[in-house]
């Protein structure tokens, strides 16, 4: 029997089946587990969630002569209340940079919360809950969708001890833009989107000390790295509910299309459109990141090495669109206008791949800061245009994340 109840009814031994409410609003990144910690009812008496659906039959019922909210015979009744719920609160209309930074931020600072104890239940030997990774991609997607540049950018500014679980959360993101750009079905890039998020998880099998390891990989370092895809497949294998794409791209990520990748070494005609999805989305995310022993590369440059590449690691389709979805000079790139002013690409205006906005601050001519201010290359009456990339390491502007993402400093 399925009963909702409010969260002051909640008592150690209840099995709580899921959450009324976005999972942003309450602080566990799953649901379905019998409450066995009071410091757990405690969390959830602390968060804005007000009432919770129990399962009778895996854990303690309500006391007798107490009634509850509601009750239902099946999970099909709750997952239609649920659902009904969600399309209701869902906010997925287009809007601008501004508007969706801090949102995204907050997203993101809670993604990556929740992966953490992810990776922290999978190194325990606990199944994989596809459920809970369903609702952390939904709350993802619907940022992405809202406004592509925001999420995606802000997932990038990771520091080297949260790169394994912002990593995730950032190929997420990615893979649903690209498969909108892909004009992929809404079930199928939301797949694609879970796939992301639980594309590395054979990492949590993998030696701390190798995968934090601040410094390149020994040959024998690296072929245990190698593992990953395959320890993350048997993960999810053991797991209930969890979609084929997942699968698919947690084993299949590092093929390349020559192959020359792993662990199989398939061939392009060989590797599905999702693997070859999650294939551009992990580089990109790895080589724009700051890791132990190196700094990322500007976005803009990693494009243009990715481009190199693209014959024999990327398929030309999906690499093409991946560009697309991003822009030529994605957010956060350094760029030097036709004036001689460097500024940094703030958002694009879906006009032009080469016209996005640019926030200008630094004049080459006089050789010094001057106030800020933003252009859209994309309209008519503007005579700029980018004339080439800039590298921030060359200029060092200590403030470059913060020109464009208007945050001091990343709440996670």
């Amino acid at each position: 029997m399925l009963k909702r109840i409010r969260v002051q009814q909640l008592t150690v031994g209840m099995h709580l089946k899921e959450f009324c409410g976005s999972w942003m609003e309450h602080p566990f990144w799953r649901s379905g587990f019998v409450i066995t910690d009071p410091k757990d009812i405690t969390s959830i008496l602390a968060s804005s969630i007000k009432e919770v659906w129990i399962d009778c039959d895996k854990g303690l019922d309500v006391p007798a002569g107490v009634s509850a909210v509601s009750q239902a015979e099946s999970d099909a009744q709750v997952e239609a209340e649920l659902h009904q719920s969600a399309t209701v609160q869902r906010d997925v209309g287009a809007v601008s940079m501004s508007v969706e930074i801090e949102r995204a931020a907050k997203i993101c600072a809670q993604s990556k919360q929740a992966v953490a104890s992810m990776f922290q239940e999978a190194r325990m030997g606990k199944t994989v809950d596809a459920g809970g990774a369903q609702q952390l991609v939904e709350e993802i997607a619907d940022s992405v969708i809202r406004n592509p540049g925001a999420l995606i950018s802000l997932a990038r500014l990771k520091t080297a001890d949260d790169y394994t679980y912002m990593h995730s959360v950032a190929v997420c993101a990615m893979m649903v833009a690209l498969g909108k750009q892909l004009a992929l079905p809404d079930g199928e890039m939301r797949a694609a989107g879970v796939a992301g998020l639980l594309h590395d998880l054979g990492k949590a099998a993998m030696p701390m000390d190798v995968l934090n390891k601040p410094g390149k990989l020994t040959d024998a370092e690296f072929a245990i790295i190698k593992g990953h895809p395959v320890e993350g497949h048997k993960m999810l294998l053991a797991g209930s509910g969890v979609h084929p794409v997942a699968l698919d791209v947690c084993l299949h990520h590092h093929e390349k299309a020559d192959g020359s990748g792993y662990p199989e070494g398939l061939k392009s005609d060989q590797i599905s459109l999702h693997a070859k999805m999650g294939a551009v989305c992990d580089v990109y995310d790895a080589i724009t990141s700051n890791r132990p022993y190196k700094m990322g590369w500007d976005p803009a440059e990693s494009l243009r090495k990715m481009a190199e590449w693209a014959n024999g690691h990327f398929d030309p389709m999906v690499f093409q669109a991946f560009v697309k979805s991003l822009g030529i000079y994605p957010i956060g790139s350094l760029v030097r206008l036709s004036s001689g002013r460097i500024g940094v690409v703030i958002e694009q205006t879906g006009k032009s791949l080469t016209t996005p906005r640019v926030k200008v601050f630094f004049s080459t001519k006089s050789n010094m800061r001057i106030p800020p201010v933003e252009i859209d290359l994309s309209l008519p009456a503007c005579t700029e245009k980018i004339a080439s990339r800039e590298d921030p390491a060359k200029w060092r502007f200590a403030d470059l994340n913060e020109l464009w993402s208007g945050l001091s400093k990343p709440s996670w």
